[in-house]
């Protein structure tokens, strides 16, 4: 095996680690866009505490860039068009994490989401450094 082949086996395994956490963000902050931006806020807030100390058209928000970013997790680069959009979208994900971990500090909620959080955040970053630096997409031609 050449030197060239084992950068390409390499190269192949973390593409196919990067799309299963991408697929993962994407179903996990998608359903919870969702969840904000379509369910009551009432029966929201009885499942997410943080939603009563908010305004509903930040909660809405919140909701509509969750969504918008599991789009991004995945459009950009299973079509491979602007597929710079997909590292983008998992650092918007990074920053919506470090919001939430700031925001449940502040509300003392902070040990019951944090593993939850560091997670995701981490996650994100794996996605937006690996799609950066190590197996970027190669936009269409």
């Amino acid at each position: 095996m050449t030197t060239t082949d084992m950068a390409s086996t390499g190269r192949n395994r973390w593409t196919m680690a990067l799309w299963v956490v991408q697929v993962l963000l994407a179903l996990a902050f998608g359903a919870a866009g969702m969840m904000k931006l379509g369910m009551p806020i009432d029966t929201l807030a009885a499942q997410m505490a943080w939603v009563n100390s908010a305004p509903e058209l930040l909660v809405r928000f919140i909701g509509l860039a969750e969504v918008a970013g599991a789009l991004g997790m995945i459009l950009p680069a299973a079509t491979r068009i602007l597929p710079w959009l997909t590292p983008l979208a998992a650092l918007g994900f990074v920053v919506i994490q470090v919001l939430a971990i700031i925001t449940h500090a502040l509300l003392g909620e902070l040990l019951m989401v944090l593993p939850v959080n560091l997670v995701l955040l981490g996650l994100a970053a794996l996605v937006a450094w690996g799609r950066w630096r190590i197996a970027p997409i190669v936009p269409r031609r």
